[in-house]
């Protein structure tokens, strides 16, 4: 097993060091100057057509836009917030948050690109829609084995993989702050997750749609409470991440190199920007036109990284706690919260654990669902799935996972390869379709309106428009 491990490790590295690494920057680069700083111009119409809702909110048996924001901010905004970000700063130093923010704000515009195309290229689906790279690969490329061959991974990767991951965080917590038996912890999980995901997609956004922005909210007035007590510490705080992330002073870790990799790879696995994920969630909202959703998943990759990995990073640099990699995960996380307001801290950690968790476990699984769809229409390969992410949930909550996070590291980093590779080839029509937007805003139309037509490049196979 430690060999299997070892092997894993190694081919982590060249694939993150070597490949995804430069991938991610000049891609995201591309797309930032293709689209003119779509992600930095746009801020205020992508918070207006969050707050609007857009036309789907209109129609209760549709997914809204807000609902498809939450279902991808729902798988988002997991352990990777709170334990991955300890993780990142424990091994790679203070420096590894700069270079997270960095990777969010360029990688935005590829998670604008991306969704934009899911929008696209949906389809339909009884009341709803589905779609994501899968599809746009199939429709847009005329590639089906590219997209069998991204479903294939995605399903693994985070409906049975990811899942297994936030399983086993839920239970660590939940054991280390209430005692609670984990086959116990295990069981009540599994038990929740199968109710919800045999419900369909809307059951997954009406929950999604809940619990987001309770958890999401309450994190936040935590972290602004330390900040503000603490705020003497602030300028010497961003001063130690800057500074870090350059070298310039070492606390922990192999230098700029670690504080790079750490902070691109857990912003990633965080952020998710690029890796083919959130447009699944994004192709599933009834809008009125494709940019609109581009626009409010592009906020998503704000809110969980500018945002919500910010406040993790804030209340473990502002706490007097070791940053030697003695205690790293959630346990730094719970440590630093702890010595901030007392004992009450970690268990309201292990709160958030399990709401952000959670609520990343039932995302994670709808974009599964939508990949199995793709590769086959059959309702019992889904209902396999179906069983298998309650088991693997299950299996999750018992067992040790570094083998298990290091897998998830690997699939994530080919996910995010061929997605990538995708976007850039159908990125024309996206650019089209921004340009269409923007057109349309600047007639005085509040809300665009989309026409397939309008593309040349789009054909026949493009039928929701």
């Amino acid at each position: 097993m430690e060999y299997i491990n070892n092997a894993i490790l190694a081919f982590n590295d060249v694939l993150w060091t070597y490949i995804l690494i430069a991938m991610l920057i000049i891609i995201g680069l591309y797309f930032t100057f293709k689209t003119k700083f779509v992600q930095f111009k746009n801020i205020k119409e992508m918070f207006r057509l969050l707050s609007d809702g857009a036309t789907g909110d209109k129609d209760t048996n549709s997914v809204s836009s807000f609902q498809a924001f939450c279902i991808s901010t729902a798988s988002r905004v997991g352990t990777g917030n709170l334990a991955g970000i300890a993780t990142a700063i424990s091994i790679g130093g203070p420096g590894a948050i700069f270079w997270m923010w960095l990777i969010a704000l360029i990688g935005s515009a590829s998670s604008f690109i991306e969704s934009t195309l899911a929008q696209v290229y949906k389809q339909k689906d009884g009341d709803n829609f589905i779609g994501g790279p899968a599809y746009y690969m199939e429709k847009g490329l005329k590639k089906r084995w590219m997209g069998v061959l991204f479903a294939v991974l995605i399903t693994i990767a985070f409906g049975l993989v990811f899942n297994s991951v936030q399983a086993n965080t839920i239970a660590l917590s939940l054991n280390s702050s209430f005692g609670f038996n984990k086959m116990v912890i295990g069981s009540i999980i599994t038990i929740l997750t199968l109710v919800i995901i045999f419900g369909g997609v809307n059951r997954i956004a009406k929950v999604s749609s809940v619990l987001v922005p309770i958890m999401a909210i309450a994190y936040i007035v935590v972290a602004l409470f330390i900040v503000f007590k603490n705020i003497s510490l602030l300028p010497n705080v961003l001063k130690m991440i800057f500074e870090n992330a350059f070298g310039v002073h070492q606390v922990v870790g192999g230098g700029i190199g670690a504080a790079l990799m750490q902070g691109i790879k857990r912003g990633l696995f965080s952020n998710e920007a690029g890796m083919g994920s959130a447009p699944n969630a994004a192709a599933t909202a009834t809008v009125s036109h494709p940019v609109k959703q581009g626009f409010i998943q592009t906020l998503g990759v704000f809110t969980d990284t500018l945002i919500i990995c910010s406040c993790t990073a804030f209340i473990i640099l502002l706490s007097n706690v070791p940053l030697d990699a003695s205690v790293k995960g959630i346990e730094l996380t719970q440590l630093a919260l702890i010595n901030q307001v007392g004992s009450w801290g970690g268990i309201f950690i292990s709160i958030c654990i399990l709401l952000f968790a959670f609520s990343s476990i039932v995302g994670n699984y709808y974009y599964g669902e939508a990949n199995i769809q793709f590769i086959t229409t059959k309702k019992i390969y889904l209902n396999i799935y179906r069983v298998f992410v309650g088991f693997m949930v299950f299996f999750g909550s018992l067992v040790s996972m570094d083998l298990v996070w290091n897998l998830a590291d690997v699939f994530m980093g080919l996910m995010a390869i061929i997605n990538l590779i995708a976007i850039v080839l159908l990125s024309k029509v996206a650019f089209k379709a921004l340009e269409d937007y923007k057109s349309q805003k600047r007639k005085g139309i509040k809300d665009p309106i989309f026409n397939a037509s309008s593309i040349s490049e789009l054909d026949n196979e493009v039928t929701e428009w």
